[in-house]
């Protein structure tokens, strides 16, 4: 079968399609034929290596796959889901492997799964989009749906807006009703924010993402109630996690996921006390929370942005724009 390989870490120029052999399910397994793969920002960083995460080799990168259950391993069958089912697979399996980061991904023809992995795609779903709800949509359904709790009438920023987790948070805080702002680096996707349905785009190459909240909402006052965000998204952390604690009001929100621009910044905890911010951590999805995305897009409440479709051949491209950050929610590939 046809598979991007990287046989070691390093650049981009590392990967390469190559022929290897189609798995044989095991006991437990299934076998899914890839039809679509989504790739995730943390991709490139595992080429490139990431201290601390053992990542075999060779590896076959994508995580988020969708497909159709071609066979079961030996006296393996999922009552609901014969051969031939149309299936997304969540990417975490057991509960310390991720596909395309630990576990071999599905960036290939054929993947062999554990059975218990399979979720059943409704009609109404394509694989496209199925193949990019699981890591960055999942990650944000359950941020911003279970944990976060968001609310209609609520203002919510949204930092780091346009990667997969931000461009659903925004999605997701929209759908419920509240008041979005998202930030963003790029006069392009502040336009593509616009388009869905952003309420304020703070372009952060031309005011600071502080002065502008505060000049939207108020600036958050001690005793009152009145200024400032209920809820602020920050899964960048770095030297934005201090400031935009300046953002929320008294009694808000702080929800997070990550901190893609560093884990250990410098904080000013009298404004977590002063202003009573419940800091909310969110990790992951749980198998509700992607059941739940995939009725979302069914019924058409939610559709998943989609930056790039391309077939597999082409996942170096899309790798060199997600290191370049010119992806504008998912990037996807078309196995067949």
């Amino acid at each position: 079968m046809k598979a991007i390989i990287f046989e070691e870490h390093g650049p981009i120029a590392n990967l390469k399609l190559a022929d290897v052999p189609v798995p044989v399910p095991l006991s437990g397994q299934a076998l899914v034929r890839v039809r679509s793969v989504g790739l995730n920002g943390f991709d490139p960083m595992i080429l490139a290596k990431i201290p601390g995460i053992n990542t075999p080799l060779p590896m076959i990168p994508g995580g988020d796959i969708s497909g159709e259950v071609a066979a079961y391993g030996p006296d393996t069958a999922i009552e609901g889901i014969p051969v031939g089912t149309r299936v997304l697979v969540d990417p975490l399996v057991g509960t310390t492997g991720v596909f395309g980061e630990t576990v071999r991904g599905g960036a290939c023809e054929y993947v062999a799964v554990p059975a218990i992995n399979l979720v059943p795609l409704p009609d109404a779903v394509s694989f496209e989009d199925a193949a990019a709800l699981p890591i960055a949509y999942g990650t944000a359904y359950r941020m911003i749906r279970e944990r976060g709790k968001v609310q209609a009438g609520e203002k919510v920023l949204v930092l780091g807006a346009t990667g997969g987790v931000g461009v659903c948070s925004v999605q997701l805080a929209k759908l419920a009703g509240a008041e979005v702002a998202a930030a963003t680096s790029s006069a392009a996707k502040a336009e593509q924010l616009r388009a869905i349905g952003v309420d304020h785009v703070i372009n952060t190459s031309e005011t600071d993402f502080v002065k502008a909240t505060q000049a939207l909402w108020g600036k958050p006052r001690v005793f009152d109630e009145g200024g400032g965000a209920d809820v602020v998204v920050n899964f960048v952390g770095g030297d934005d996690w201090p400031r935009a604690l300046r953002c929320v009001k008294r009694g808000g929100r702080v929800l997070t996921c990550g901190a893609t621009n560093g884990y250990d910044p410098k904080t000013d905890i009298r404004f977590i006390w002063s202003f009573e911010i419940s800091i909310v951590g969110s990790n992951c999805w749980r198998r509700s929370d992607l059941t739940d995305l995939l009725d979302l897009v069914a019924s058409g409440r939610l559709k998943p942005q989609i930056s790039s479709l391309r077939p597999l051949d082409e996942l170096p491209l899309s790798f060199q724009e997600l290191s370049d950050r010119k992806v504008f929610g998912k990037a996807v590939l078309r196995v067949a």
